[in-house]
């Protein structure tokens, strides 16, 4: 019986040993499939900065920390230089303040003068971005696209594609505080010039005023040569030196721009027609050795704002 008793226990043990056994041989292969195997996550993986959407936002740009966003580069300064005939002094210098508010990055250097001369200073290598002329003349001598009958020396400073008839002026007649000659228009400046009896301003030959004035005397059948003679004209290098005399009352009168008229407070007494001598037209344009074309094409974009064009018309200037 004892014997019996001791051999099922015996049977018992080997059992264990052997269930015991089989079991650490699952777990060693469950470890070992799992090790081969990724992973599942129930979580989502990430996705990489350069794939991932950009956050909605309520604005229309997106929130973007402070330590990666770019810093905004600085605006350039920027030096234009504008070569304008010398009528335009007043209106250029008021829109300077204007356009300071528009563009505070943007400095103007203004040079006023005839517009001969700053053709010629053009001509000879002056920097120059933006130049505007009283007559056309002095603009189709710059303008490669211009008569060979004008533009005799082939120069190409121009930007022709920037070019257009900007303003319009008039030429008056204008006399000196009381006008103590009483003259009253064209007609009496002309008997006047001819009787010798008084002394009229006008601008040089080169000056767009002063061919406006040869034209006005060729109507009236004057000539200018001898009245020069006669010591009846007196001549200024630009509008502002002839407007100048008027004021001065060194002259009996003066054929200068209405816009310089205004700005001096002289008595108008006459307007030059058309059959006088035509359309007084300003163009203006961009010239192709300008170190800054975008930014001189932006202000001679402005110039024709309503802003701007205000300053003009006060003053007399009309669009063309």
């Amino acid at each position: 019986m004892k014997k019996i008793i001791n051999r099922l226990l015996r049977m018992v043990v080997l059992t264990l040993v052997i269930l015991l056994c089989v079991t650490a041989c699952a777990k060693e292969a469950e470890n070992t499939n799992q090790e081969e195997s990724p992973q599942v996550s129930d979580q989502p993986a990430p996705v990489s900065p350069a794939n991932q959407a950009a956050p909605s936002s309520p604005s229309s740009s997106p929130d973007i920390s402070p330590v990666i966003q770019a810093q905004a580069m600085p605006v350039e300064d920027i030096e234009l230089i504008i070569f304008a005939a010398a009528s335009m002094t007043e209106t250029l210098k008021e829109i300077e303040g204007l356009y300071a508010t528009v563009a505070p990055n943007v400095k103007l250097i203004l040079n006023f003068e005839s517009s001969g001369t700053l053709k010629t200073q053009i001509e000879e290598g002056a920097d120059c971005d933006l130049f505007i002329s009283a007559g056309q003349r002095q603009m189709d001598q710059l303008d490669i696209t211009a008569s060979d009958a004008v533009n005799t020396g082939g120069l190409d400073f121009v930007l022709s594609a920037s070019r257009f008839n900007f303003l319009e002026n008039r030429v008056t007649l204008v006399v000196p505080g009381g006008n103590p000659k009483g003259i009253t228009g064209f007609g009496d400046m002309a008997d006047g010039l001819t009787g010798g009896t008084i002394l009229m301003a006008m601008g040089n030959s080169d000056v767009p005023v002063g061919q406006y004035t040869q034209q006005i005397l060729e109507h009236f059948g004057l000539d200018e040569d001898a009245l020069a003679a006669t010591g009846v004209i007196s001549y200024g290098s630009n509008v502002k030196e002839v407007t100048t005399q008027v004021s001065e009352a060194s002259v009996d009168c003066g054929v200068v721009y209405c816009t310089d008229a205004f700005s001096a407070g002289l008595d108008v007494m006459d307007y030059a027609t058309t059959d006088m001598c035509g359309r007084v037209i300003y163009p203006a344009a961009v010239l192709k050795g300008s170190a800054n074309i975008d930014a001189a094409q932006a202000f001679l974009d402005y110039l024709t704002t309503p802003d701007a064009m205000a300053v003009f018309e006060h003053v007399g200037f009309s669009t063309p």
